[in-house]
């Protein structure tokens, strides 16, 4: 009678384990795609900052031609008769820092966050695609933390494994009983902190 409840324990016991393999894998594999988005999301913000850093140049170098034409405009150094250009040179000039201006904000905040009324800066022809600087930003601490804690659920689904495995072994049903207690708990432990891990970046 005690072999066959052995017997039906190892079973049980065995398919307990394979169970909660099983959701381990199924979050080491999340946490790998997560991991990977976390580059891929480290790369686009770079690319995004730097795509910033260049607009502001060229901002910076037409706010300085049209401090320049103003200045001499000012002093009476442009040669007479030429003010109507210039003063339409300088209202095109104003027009374009005004844009660099939009196109920053936009780079930086993202198309969703502006508004249609300030889409100004287009993806292959198409407004409104632009994902932000701070929104790639926001999106890598939300993937930070999901790393994290997807290392906390396989460390608690190793241990896990560990007690189902010392359960096998034991010869004492007491014994036994404890640590395929601590392995069920473990594992659950683990499977509630993947899916905490999930859902908060879904």
């Amino acid at each position: 009678m005690t072999e066959q409840k052995n017997a039906n324990f190892e079973i049980y016991c065995g398919v307990v384990i394979a169970v909660f393999a099983a959701i381990m894998a199924v979050s080491d594999l999340l946490a790998g795609k997560y991991g990977d988005d976390e580059i891929i999301g480290t790369n686009e913000k770079a690319a995004a900052y730097m795509w910033y850093q260049t607009k502001s140049i060229k901002e910076t170098l037409v706010e300085g031609e049209k401090s320049l034409l103003e200045s001499l405009k000012d002093a009476g150094a442009l040669k007479s008769g030429t003010e109507k250009a210039i003063d339409s040179h300088l209202a095109s000039l104003e027009k374009k820092i005004q844009r660099y201006k939009k196109e920053k904000t936009e780079i930086l905040k993202g198309s969703q966050t502006v508004g249609p009324e300030n889409w100004v800066q287009d993806i292959n022809g198409q407004l409104g695609k632009i994902i932000g600087a701070q929104e790639t930003e926001a999106h890598l601490a939300s993937l930070s933390i999901a790393g994290d804690r997807f290392d906390m659920s396989s460390l608690f689904f190793q241990l896990c494994l560990v007690l189902g495995a010392m359960s096998l072994i034991l010869k004492s049903s007491k014994l036994q009983l404890v640590f395929f207690s601590g392995m069920c708990v473990l594992g659950l432990l683990g499977a509630g902190i993947s899916l905490w891990a999930y859902l908060g970046v879904a």
